[in-house]
């Protein structure tokens, strides 16, 4: 049913269901749009810091300008994925510590990860990646992935998580229910898998109940179609994936954010608006919408509509929100 709720009102809703990139190393006028409109959060990547310093004074600025509850995050993982490099410790792939199996030494990395974040104001980071490196072939996940064996990454995942979360950091589980056994990269394709739920719960889902079970704070999807679940739709899309077996299977009740909507397996194949209103139904509480400012008004304007036309049920929108204010 269309709710009565005013646009503004609306419209707030549904900019606490983004996080927004941006392209400069100071606090541009782009940004301040959709922090006026009141995204949730703010993601950094290379493009936007330099040193510690830098960084800090950056995100300072974000969350004045902001003047309420705001978040940033970055994918500070390890090894080729580590935003921020200059003046921070470099940290080796997530192979190398998965080959130790320690789980002591694991949440110790967290807890070094988590300290230098917070040192300089970032709230949440982009990791672990969950995903087991059961692909040789795979060719975005590789030396991300902690192990082969699914209890490994499960173990040392959460014990990391565990880590970052000590210090204050937010931890993110990605990337649901799994992208470790793909040979396409969702940056560029559609990745398509035959997985069944019986294979999913004796291999990709392993370290995602534990991570569900330990309480941490966010998981991210992936844009994977698993095609016995939902040949239709990639995860980030589907209510069968998200709700059916994330939320009721195994009672994971933190964040669910998304990888990049703007990457083309969801841009090519589906476009925003159908990726935001499937999104939001199928359990999405928060967007990550990395590049371009256009396209995060869009999907604002994008869900606005759908509830007014009750494409999207306002209590929906009210339990994301709720989750973002928790999370």
């Amino acid at each position: 049913m269309p709710t009565d709720r005013d646009v503004a009102t609306l419209s707030a809703q549904a900019a606490q269901l983004l996080t927004v990139g941006f392209f400069d190393q100071f606090l541009s006028d782009t940004l301040k749009k959709l922090l006026d409109r009141g995204v949730a959060g703010v993601v950094l990547f290379a493009r936007n810091v330099d040193t510690p310093e830098q960084v800090a004074e950056l995100i300072h600025s974000i969350k004045t300008y902001a003047g309420r509850p705001l978040f940033v995050g970055l994918d500070q993982e390890g090894g080729l994925v580590q935003r921020l490099k200059t003046g921070f410790t470099r940290i080796p792939p997530m192979r190398a510590l998965g080959a130790l199996e320690n789980e002591q030494l694991a949440e110790e990395m967290g807890r070094l990860i988590g300290r230098e974040l917070r040192a300089i104001g970032v709230d949440v980071n982009y990791a672990p990646v969950l995903d087991i490196d059961t692909n040789p072939l795979n060719p975005i996940i590789g030396n991300r992935s902690l192990s082969r064996d699914p209890e490994v990454v499960a173990r040392l995942g959460v014990a990391l998580g565990r880590g970052l979360e000590a210090e204050g950091v937010a931890s993110c589980g990605k990337h649901f229910p799994g992208h470790g056994d793909t040979e396409q990269d969702s940056h560029q394709e559609l990745p398509r898998l035959p997985h069944a739920i019986e294979r999913l719960e004796a291999v990709e889902l392993v370290p995602f109940r534990a991570w569900a079970q330990s309480g941490l704070a966010s998981i991210m999807t992936a844009h994977v179609i698993f095609e016995p679940l939902d040949a239709d739709y990639p995860a980030t899309m589907s209510r069968r994936v998200l709700h059916g077996i994330l939320r009721e299977r195994l009672g994971y009740d933190g964040l669910i954010i998304t990888d990049d909507i703007e990457m083309k397996a969801i841009a090519d194949h589906y476009g925003y608006d159908e990726a935001a209103i499937r999104g939001v139904n199928a359990g999405v509480d928060n967007f990550l919408c990395c590049h371009t400012a256009d396209v995060a008004h869009r999907v604002i304007e994008t869900i606005v509509e759908a509830v007014g036309t009750g494409r999207i049920g306002p209590d929906r929108l009210d339990d994301a929100n709720r989750r973002v204010r928790e999370f």
